[in-house]
């Protein structure tokens, strides 16, 4: 019994630490809230239309924005509409007048038809600190 208790014990704290390290979903660093530290942001892309695809493939998706302020741009969280996207935050501040891009990557497994698909975005912005960008697919069954 008692190696049962040691067991669960170990699986809850190796969940906790999976869940704090999930992809888009890092902490905060303390500066990207302080509205002192706040930029502007401009989407160079922030609808994109792919087309068509076959049904089964991965479809790599990327929106560009470029930082318009005077401070460094955070990307803090991102977070698809749904599980058959992932997305991937830039890793690093991008620099006041550089440019960054949000890359995702659509599995249209299943997804036959229309697409629509939204990725929120949380960034130390002024005005407001959430973007949605979108995008639109067409997923055909393979011959």
């Amino acid at each position: 019994m008692k190696y049962f208790l040691a067991l669960i014990t170990a699986a809850v704290f190796v969940g906790c630490d999976y869940a704090e390290k999930a992809p888009g979903a890092h902490a905060a660093p303390q500066e990207a809230l302080d509205s002192s530290k706040f930029t502007t942001i401009e989407w160079i892309d922030s609808t994109r239309d792919y087309g068509k695809i076959t049904e089964g493939q991965k479809l790599d998706v990327s929106f560009r924005f470029k930082n318009t302020g005077d401070k460094p741009l955070v990307i803090l969280k991102v977070q698809p509409g749904c599980g058959c996207t992932a997305a991937e935050p830039p890793k690093e501040p991008i620099a006041p007048g550089a440019e960054g891009t949000i890359k995702a990557t659509f599995n249209s497994q299943g997804k036959e038809g229309h697409n629509g698909k939204d990725i929120h975005i949380e960034a130390n912005t002024k005005g407001t600190q959430n973007h949605t960008v979108h995008f639109d697919v067409e997923v055909v069954k393979p011959n």
